[in-house]
């Protein structure tokens, strides 16, 4: 049972209720809505049922007693669910403003509604964004800036660095490996975060694309070492080779489930590799080796690591890497058609519990792009999810660990830190891994 605070308001000034809870949840859960983080509310009784289409959306098992009181009833114990109450899936909408917007409902400032401590006021789309103060926060003498801008939206990293390096911009993230020298030598103060994230090569397991062959998903393998990718093409301090689907930071039992769950680490082999290739050119009825389009985003540093593995995988392989660039949205609207064999891809914690990396690789999830299905995982995973005792759950992520590295679901390529600058008169500026981040709740400008 949830009690909300009675001073709760949204930036219109009435208050957020219990109701707003469960209608966002509920739409969330309808099949229409088509939520790839629908999955997050299956916890919740009839959850799953409701986005199957099998169960009306009255029947979830979250209530509003009053408009002060959210209860809800489980489907199954969850360990985890505080944590992903605080994820933006399960944040509010008010019922009124979303039917008066329907289809435009945030599509622009206008057609927003909001309860932080900032309320979006002008977006320039593709441009730039105006945060105010939310004057009707229940917190709101706590923060102590009126406005945000953030007048400067581009994927230029030397315009950015200038536009700091001018003081026109007050804080800049994340900074890329090659500014790094840049910053250095005009004495820029720099700070840097581990924000949890890892990355790998994602495979495509669609019918009719090669890398659905484990042999050639062996052979790529065999021949990369992430520590040559990080400290040749990633080079920002603290990052750290991949070689898990759960990384290193998350606590497992009692201590991190990395020292409780230890596996070995694999090591670049050549000659493996090329033997692998032969089987899989044999099994896939190949004389020559197969190519590949490699699908990335459109940044500095993926452009880069995308060379590195088109010139690693030909000068070892044979193998030809077909670069396809795309900006975000595009590539993730490739991800989700199956237009790729190979994508570049990362996923950041939603919450801090190894599940937020482990379901990812389940047949239910809408963020599993490659279509990877193993029954095996998901059995395992369903098991994880089933109990409320920390090292059953943990055993079981484990175990469906192993098997998802064992098939390669996808290849770890690094865990991230980033790299940020912040001229000296900001202060106070939270950095999260979880949540929303950067946190500019606390922060001061003391120019």
């Amino acid at each position: 049972i949830f009690y909300l605070r009675k001073n709760a308001k949204w930036s219109d000034g009435k208050p957020v209720t219990a109701h707003d809870f469960v209608f966002s949840w509920r739409m969330t859960l309808d099949p229409k809505t088509a939520s790839e983080y629908a999955f997050f509310l299956y916890p919740i009784k009839n959850a799953e049922a409701i986005n199957q289409g099998k169960l009306a959306g009255t029947e979830l098992g979250a209530k509003a007693v009053d408009d002060y009181t959210l209860k809800i009833d489980f489907e199954k114990p969850c360990g985890y669910f505080l944590g992903i109450t605080a994820f933006p899936t399960l944040y509010p909408v008010r019922e009124d403003f979303y039917n008066q917007r329907k289809d435009r409902y945030a599509a622009d400032a206008s057609d927003l509604l909001s309860n932080g401590p900032f309320v979006l006021t002008k977006w320039l789309h593709g441009a730039s964004l105006q945060l105010d103060k939310n004057q009707y926060y229940w917190d709101k003498n706590r923060i102590k800036v009126s406005r945000i801008d953030i007048p400067y939206i581009t994927p230029d990293n030397n315009a950015l660095f200038n536009l700091f390096k001018d003081k026109k911009i007050d804080m800049l993230t994340p900074i890329p490996k090659d500014d790094l020298p840049k910053a250095q030598r005009e004495g820029f103060d720099m700070k840097s975060f581990a924000d949890g994230s890892i990355f790998f090569m994602e495979f495509n397991f669609r019918e009719g694309r090669a890398v659905v062959n484990k042999n050639l998903r062996k052979a790529l393998q065999a021949v990369f070492d992430p520590k040559e990718l990080v400290n040749k093409v990633i080079g920002i301090p603290g990052t750290k080779p991949g070689y898990y689907l759960i990384p290193t930071w998350l606590k497992g039992v009692k201590s991190s489930f990395r020292k409780e769950f230890p596996l070995v680490q694999n090591k670049k082999n050549i000659a493996e590799g090329k033997k692998y290739l032969a089987l899989a050119m044999k099994e896939l009825g190949l004389k020559t080796p197969p190519s590949l389009i490699w699908l990335t985003g459109d940044t500095v540093t993926t452009a880069k690591e995308a060379e590195y593995f088109q010139n690693l995988f030909k000068t070892t392989l044979g193998i030809d890497l077909k670069i396809d660039k795309q900006i975000f949205k595009q590539r993730l609207a490739k991800m989700t058609a199956g237009e790729f064999d190979i994508v570049a891809a990362g996923w950041g914690p939603d919450y801090a519990d190894p599940m937020t990396f482990a379901d990812l690789w389940t047949s239910w999830n809408e963020n599993n792009r490659g279509k990877y299905s193993n029954p095996a995982y998901d059995k395992l995973i369903r098991e994880a999810q089933a109990t409320a005792d920390p090292k059953k759950r943990m055993n079981a992520m484990a175990q469906a660990e192993k098997i998802g590295l064992d098939d390669l679901v996808v290849i770890p390529t690094y865990e991230r830190t980033v790299v940020y600058l912040e001229h000296p008169w900001i202060k106070d500026v939270v950095r999260h891994s979880i949540g929303p981040d950067p946190d500019f709740t606390w922060v001061s400008v003391n120019k």
